[in-house]
């Protein structure tokens, strides 16, 4: 259950959506709860605590996906506030269980969301908070208490396994580096990153020179080998909010947040002039507001062609406006840039 890394899966659109659904799914089953309690003082409250968790859904639907990760800790926080609430006022002991079996959103959340030790931490405040307060209301045995947190405990290992598994479908099996699918997750969340900060971001794709004829001379083998070469050789010099991906074939791509291109088109030379031995041509694009994804890359993949073009063996920077703002086509020169 322990890992030391988010779960892959969990993007902040992904975290957003299981948010808004968890909190809308809360609220009704508190309005469900507070129908079947005994009348009091009590069952206004739930009512209430119903409610702001309707409310709760509602903003995480219209904002949360453009919310920094930190802020879904607060989220997370605040139903485990609301269910402890929730149980300490329970006018009865049936209600009181029922309110904290809610726990169980808040446990999968976490491991949904967070890391391992992150996940953990909620799972430990979150049982333990509903456990006291489920002894402190009275009616509700220990053992029976305790019952639950197994239950609740079990939920999270089950949980965390399963989206760790899941986070493997988004790596590259040869090299362990992001494949084309988690290179697209993580390439929609940083452009949202950038719209809500304003900060750069900077994208890359890197071709193998000549690869081919390494296939062709030394075999498969010695391809794979080269393949994991560059791997491991751009992992050890590149930050750690890089996110560097095989786009397919021999062709790699690189996620620079924060980075603007002429930074970026730095960077990438720096690493291949420290590599000779992994002969590599680059294409850099810096993001602009309002451009798409497919642009960006698309500027990419024209600094590439370029570089090609040049001689091979070198980092272009295209600088160019969004494609989307010209009334023409861009062509597609994929196929004159293999290798």
């Amino acid at each position: 259950m322990i890992r030391s890394r988010a779960p892959e899966v969990a993007t902040t659109r992904v975290m957003a959506q299981t948010l808004a659904t968890f909190y809308a799914f809360g609220g009704v089953a508190g309005l469900f709860i507070t129908a079947g309690a005994e009348p009091g003082a009590g069952r206004w409250i739930l009512l209430c605590l119903s409610l702001v968790a309707l409310a709760g859904s509602a903003v995480a639907a219209r904002r949360a996906a453009r919310w920094p990760r930190p802020a879904f800790h607060v989220a997370v926080i605040a139903a485990t506030v609301l269910i402890t609430i929730a149980v300490l006022v329970s006018p009865d002991p049936v209600t009181a269980l029922a309110a904290a079996t809610l726990t169980a959103f808040v446990v999968v959340d976490a491991h949904l969301f967070f890391s391992g030790r992150q996940a953990l931490a909620h799972l430990v405040v979150a049982v333990s908070s509903t456990t006291v307060a489920l002894l402190v209301t009275g009616g509700v045995a220990l053992t029976t208490a305790l019952g639950l947190d197994l239950v609740l405990v079990a939920l999270g290992v089950v949980t965390r396994r399963l989206v760790m598994r899941a986070s493997t479908a988004s790596r590259d099996a040869l090299t362990g580096l992001c494949n084309r699918r988690g290179f697209d997750d993580a390439l929609q969340e940083l452009m949202a990153e950038a719209h809500r900060t304003g900060e750069p971001l900077s994208a890359v794709l890197l071709d193998l020179d000549r690869f081919k004829a390494v296939n062709d001379t030394a075999g498969h083998e010695a391809g794979d080998r080269m393949l994991c070469r560059v791997a491991d050789a751009w992992r050890r010099e590149l930050p750690a909010s890089a996110v560097l991906a095989r786009h397919g074939g021999d062709e790699f791509s690189l996620l620079l947040p924060r980075t603007t291109g002429e930074a970026a088109l730095a960077l990438v030379r720096r690493i291949c002039a420290a590599h000779p031995d992994i002969p590599m041509s680059c294409g850099v694009a810096e993001h602009h507001p309002r451009e798409s994804a497919s642009q960006l890359m698309r500027r990419a993949d024209r600094g590439l062609y370029e570089a090609k073009a040049a001689g091979r063996g070198r980092a272009e920077l295209d600088d160019s406006a969004p494609s989307g703002l010209r009334t023409h086509a861009v062509p597609d020169r994929t196929a004159a840039r293999t290798a």
